[in-house]
């Protein structure tokens, strides 16, 4: 998902001098292309994140395109106030990008793990949220938001070889993207762990189980008209995110329901306790906090 976001943001560079990338220290092996091909708009600045969204706000008000670009939980968190009173009070096409969300970075542990970034981009008035599902939504999300006047979040994922089934790159700003429709039950994903609940869907399938699947990969603006929709024809859903089950997708589900007056019973798998205890590959991550296909499969099951 990274390369072909980044493969995107290249066409974007080509195709407009406003555009500026500005990087945390991090990239190597990945930005290298866009350092060749435009060296005076791509600038390192440094393990300094919160001087980062300043710069970038400072480039915003007189007139570029900036993208911050640091890993997830660092892009989202050491300069939140800084992105908060600068790109988010003023309204500037700040934007910022969030590499490996959830337990993308594996053994690295808890300070890698960005478990709470969409709960905190989501609350901020006029930022538009946005967790793609594979590589070729990245690109697609890129080039749907990259023009629009106030602040966009990007979580990218570091897989770049993962492709979601039936997606086949679309995205819009504020909709939803169904893969499948099923009348027993409903998974709603956001990020690259759509992939795991695209397989339980499947394997739902191989069980009896019709069940529809959907992605979430724009949480702000809320495709709040389209999720209403879809819960209200089914009589059990269930949340996908690698994210803390309060703040992310979840909540944005119940307040829907609960606004909206659906009667669907929600069960939001995600993130339930602090992972400070632990760490390992995503793969084990996900397990643990089960998160995997054979999972999903299993709390749909219960639920029923």
């Amino acid at each position: 998902m990274r390369a072909a976001f980044v493969s995107a943001l290249h066409h974007l560079m080509d195709e407009d001098e406003r555009v500026v990338l500005l990087t945390a220290d991090l990239g190597f092996h990945v930005l290298e292309p866009l350092i060749d091909s435009h060296p005076q708009r791509v600038i390192n600045l440094g393990v300094a994140e919160q001087n980062m969204a300043g710069v970038a706000t400072g480039l915003a008000h007189s007139g570029r395109i900036p993208f911050i670009y640091s890993i997830a939980t660092f892009a989202s968190l050491r300069g939140y106030e800084f992105i908060r009173n600068g790109a988010i009070v003023h309204g500037l096409p700040v934007r910022v990008v969030g590499i490996g969300g959830g337990f993308e970075y594996g053994a690295a542990g808890i300070s890698h793990y960005a478990l709470e970034d969409l709960g905190l981009m989501r609350i901020q008035p006029g930022m538009t949220v946005v967790a793609p599902a594979d590589g070729a939504q990245a690109a697609a999300a890129l080039r749907a938001t990259w023009e629009l006047p106030g602040p966009v979040y990007y979580r990218v994922g570091k897989n770049d070889g993962a492709v979601l089934p039936e997606l086949e790159a679309r995205f819009r700003v504020g909709h939803v993207e169904v893969l499948r429709r099923g009348g027993d039950a409903l998974l709603l994903a956001t990020g690259a762990i759509a992939t795991e609940a695209w397989r339980a869907c499947s394997q739902l399938e191989a069980v009896g189980v019709s069940c529809s699947l959907a992605v979430v990969a724009c949480l702000a603006p809320t495709p709040r008209d389209e999720i209403a929709s879809l819960l209200d024809s089914v009589p059990l859903a269930v949340t996908v995110e690698t994210h803390y089950v309060d703040g992310g997708l979840g909540s944005l589900t119940a307040e829907v329901i609960a606004e909206e007056g659906v009667h669907c019973r929600l069960v939001r798998a995600g993130v339930d306790s602090v992972p400070d205890r632990y760490s390992g590959s995503q793969a084990y991550m996900e397990r643990r906090f089960r998160l995997d296909a054979a999972s999903l499969v299993k709390r749909v099951l219960d639920a029923r």
